[in-house]
């Protein structure tokens, strides 16, 4: 070597440069995962050489032993000693939420014992493990180099689910660290078709998808100030518990049973760490621990006499791992650097990177179109001119003559069309000439002689019209992004059909952040709204039942009207709720406004309540003309679902007989400030509302006591910002005044303003047609004044009764007799002189209240009092029609 060649450099500068080296390496290929498959590249080289030896889900097991082999000696080079701990993880269940390796033998347990050596051990992919390489045949990644050039490898996997989520992953590189908690895979395909639908979703919008971490095992998460966090941010810490139950033994001891510990905690370091609390006087009141647990946990803890329960599962919690922290930062390889990722921004790299496998595959499998189409033309060219090619073929002395002489035969482009080729851009075509490619030549040389039959050619044909049509989809797709789109959802939504599983990490409140229902009694409430706009809500069993034909209890202290205006206040609305539930206000323009019951100011019985406007942001001029109760609902793991898509139909009905359905999913964005509800034309006002399954029957009832029974899918969901479709045509002078859905064993009461009412079967109302005048449904007039409400009740429900000078009543539906349409009915309530009844509401009872009696004085101010029924004979059902 000469002296020229060697130069001297400064061993500081060296050190920097190889440390820098080394540190991207480790970073970029290495420690941390791929944002697109969310895989490292040792784990996915060891899927690859999985993938080489065909070991699918339907295959037999082969030896880890073979498979870390040929990891190491086509793809990664760093020894079975380094490979075979990597593929071991991702067969464990409860590391991996997804396992994408099927592993059979001893690949350790929870308690951290480890697997057997990899010549014991067997492993296959599972479905998720071949799901990351879908499609990898088709061009749809880019390949390089192995490390000595002998075969290439995928610098990505196609990944057809958004691995990086669903299954997290941990790793520590030179400077930087990443630990992602994995996610369910439903959610999280739920979140990604979200994203696609609405680019512009809130961090807020998709919680309603991703609810946060779903460890692979079961645990709580406690609190959601962790879980925003890191969904706006990439980093946030979430609390993880075990879970504790206490049972008390007939000896009088009790016995606290560990059911779950948290992701990441070794059963056998808790236990020891208990043993050693115990041990130093920490844990007094503990007498014996053993540990049953086999693939669940069960770990027993026996107290001593004198212990307290809780004090001691709160020192658990306390002193222990069973609660701890999972510290999130989301730090992954974006676009070949580490980018630390929100979960929007993970959601758009999967998106992304799934748009460009589509894509990709899409081109590849246009050009194989394109291929076989140009070969099943030159089949469908030769097969028209039959006797020429054979005439050329015999007269050539070899192949290369016969090709020159099938190369230099030509066509019309019209010849071509007469026998079903379609001419396309390509280059077969010259001018207006048709000339064969050396790719058609070849095809045509290589034609058996059985293709020459009949059968033969119309199959020839019927496959080329196949490919056309192919050729014309993949091009669609590869011109709109929409069809992209719509691809990946509908490859994803199949997975989460097919594999998705429920969720094992319920999220609860934690301390400070409890949810304001667990404050607040789930207690049967009475919501009342006045003309006026005062509302309030009472406990429902201030109003105590009282029989049939009562005079009431004061319900409300109405408002004096001022000397400028002669109407008095009365209750309009009247509801009888939960304090959970949700409250829809509909008003007069259209608008709905959302409110918890526990949110409704509450007051007395006798109180007037708070002015509406003072609970929710109404507009100008705007007053309430309807109102909805929504249950509120909770899944299986807790999760609130009130709004969701599977929650209903919201039923409307106009003063004009038109009605309206919409989702109720449609309404899950509420704001303070209100949304569009229903369309409403000049003139025409709201008067009902109800939630609906879809597939209910429902009744209009008019004023003058006409009725009209209709299923509700006569009218189809319309958006929120529509007006409806006809229901019923009340005559000159009528209008609606009640919407009541039919229920099995259930009736319909009438009540009239002069405090006549009646229940009357289903039964008795045909089916009829939505748009028609109706029939019957009770008898109106002097006596009984006209109608002010209808409801569907039950034989065990209760029924409260509001009159215009603010008087209530409560009384039991069963004391209220059945009778026909065509009648009047019987006394509901005592009225003064001037007095009208103007609502009427269904209760639910208390449990308190199913045992309660009229006291003796009511008993005798509301004496039963029936009204004469009209004869029903004289009314036969013939003549009700109007």
């Amino acid at each position: 070597m000469s002296e020229d060649s060697i130069k001297p450099i400064s061993v500081a500068d060296e050190m920097s440069k190889s440390f820098l080296d080394y540190s991207m390496s480790v970073i970029i290929a290495r420690a941390l995962p791929d944002a697109r498959d969310g895989l490292k590249p040792s784990q996915r080289r060891i899927l690859l050489a999985m993938n080489d030896l065909s070991l699918g889900p339907n295959k037999q097991h082969r030896k880890c032993a073979k498979i870390c082999g040929d990891t190491s000696g086509n793809y990664h080079p760093h020894g079975e000693a380094t490979i075979y701990p990597t593929l071991a993880n991702m067969a464990q269940p409860w590391t991996m939420r997804e396992t994408l390796i099927d592993g059979q033998g001893n690949f350790g347990s929870v308690e951290g014992d480890p697997p057997a050596a990899m010549r014991y051990t067997e492993a296959r992919l599972t479905h998720m493990g071949l799901a990351m390489m879908t499609d990898m045949d088709k061009e749809t990644v880019d390949f390089v180099a192995n490390y000595d050039e002998t075969t290439t490898e995928p610098v990505v996997f196609p990944a057809a689910i958004p691995n990086l989520l669903v299954n997290g992953g941990t790793g520590i590189a030179v400077g930087m660290a990443t630990n992602i908690p994995a996610h369910n895979m439903g959610e999280v395909i739920d979140g990604v078709c979200a994203r696609i639908d609405n680019p512009q979703i809130s961090v807020e919008e998709m919680k309603t998808h991703i609810k946060g971490p779903d460890f692979a095992t079961a645990c709580e998460i406690r609190g959601f100030k962790g879980i925003d966090s890191y969904f706006r941010t990439g980093r946030g810490s979430v609390k993880m518990r075990g879970v504790m139950e206490v049972e008390e033994n007939a000896s009088g001891t009790s016995t606290i049973t560990i059911r779950q510990v948290p992701h990441g905690v070794n059963r056998a370091t808790l236990q020891q760490r208990i043993a050693e609390l115990v041990r130093e006087k920490v844990l007094t009141e503990i007498s014996g621990m053993r540990d049953l647990s086999d693939e669940e946990t069960r770990i027993e803890i026996t107290l001593k006499r004198d212990a307290r329960p809780q004090v001691v599962v709160n020192q658990l919690y306390k002193l222990t791992a069973l609660e701890t922290s999972f510290g999130v930062n989301m730090l992954a390889i974006h676009e070949r650097r580490p980018k630390q990722m929100s979960l929007l921004d993970a959601l758009d790299a999967f998106i992304e990177h799934r748009r460009e496998v589509v894509i990709r595959r899409t081109r590849f499998l246009l050009k194989k179109a394109e291929d076989r189409a140009e070969n099943l033309e030159a089949f469908l060219l030769a097969l028209g001119h039959l006797d020429d090619f054979i005439r050329i073929i015999r007269e050539s002395r070899n192949r290369d003559e016969a090709r020159e002489g099938l190369k230099a035969y030509t066509f019309s482009t019209a010849t071509a069309e007469r026998l079903g080729v379609l001419i396309r851009s390509q280059p077969s075509v010259q001018g207006d000439r048709y000339v064969f490619t050396d790719r058609q030549v070849n095809a045509i040389l290589e034609l058996r002689l059985y293709q020459l039959t009949a059968m033969e050619q119309d199959k020839v044909k019927g496959e080329y019209d196949a490919v056309i049509l192919d050729i014309k989809d993949l091009m669609d797709i590869l011109a709109k992004e929409s069809r992209v789109l719509e691809i990946i959802k509908g490859e994803l939504l199949e997975i989460k059909e097919k594999h998705a599983t429920p969720r094992r990490c319920p999220i609860l409140p934690d301390e400070g952040e409890i949810a304001i229902e667990d404050l607040i009694a789930n207690d049967g409430m009475i919501v009342t709204l006045s003309h006026r706009g005062y509302v309030k809500r009472t406990a429902a069993n201030e109003y105590r039942v009282q029989g049939r034909g009562g005079k009431g209890v004061r319900g409300m202290e109405t408002r004096n009207a001022s000397e400028e205006e002669d109407e008095q206040d009365f209750v309009e609305h009247l509801f009888s709720v939960h304090a959970h539930d949700y409250l829809m206000f509909f008003t007069n323009t259209g608008r709905v406004y959302v409110e918890r019951v526990y949110g409704i100011p509450e007051a007395s019985r006798a109180a007037k309540g708070r002015s509406i406007k003072n609970v929710l942001n109404l507009q100008p001029d705007e007053k309430i003309a309807a109102m909805l109760r929504v249950e509120r609902r909770l899944d299986e793991d807790g999760n609130e679902t009130t709004f969701g898509e599977d929650a209903g139909y919201v039923l409307f009905a106009t003063r004009s007989g038109k009605v309206k359905k919409t989702s109720l999913h449609d309404f899950r964005n509420y704001r303070k400030d209100g949304i569009i509800a229903i369309k409403l034309e000049e003139g025409n006002e709201l008067i009902g509302v109800r939630l609906t399954s879809g597939q209910d029957q429902a009744i209009l009832v008019t004023r003058k006591g006409m009725s009209l029974r209709f299923p509700e899918d006569q009218a189809r969901s319309m958006g929120r910002a529509t007006a409806g479709v006809t229901g019923i045509r009340p005559v000159e002078g009528d209008y609606v005044v009640s919407l009541a859905l039919v229920t099995e064993d259930s009736t319909l009461l009438v009540a009239s303003e002069n405090g006549i009412g009646k229940r009357t079967p289903f039964d008795d109302y045909r089916v009829q047609s939505r748009g028609g005048k109706g029939i019957i449904t009770m008898k109106v007039g002097e006596k009984t004044g006209d109608v002010v409400g209808a409801v569907t009740v039950e034989e065990q429900d209760e029924l409260m009764l509001m009159t215009t000078g603010g008087l209530s009543i409560r009384i039991r539906v069963s004391e209220v007799r059945e009778a026909g349409r065509n009648t009047m009915g019987v006394k509901l309530v005592t009225l003064k002189e001037g007095e009208k009844l103007q609502d009427i509401a269904r209760v639910i009872p208390e449990e308190e209240d199913e045992d309660a009696e009229p006291s003796q004085e009511e008993a005798m101010d509301g004496g039963a009092q029936e009204t004469e029924p009209a004869s029903e004979e004289a009314n036969p059902e013939s003549s009700d029609e109007a």
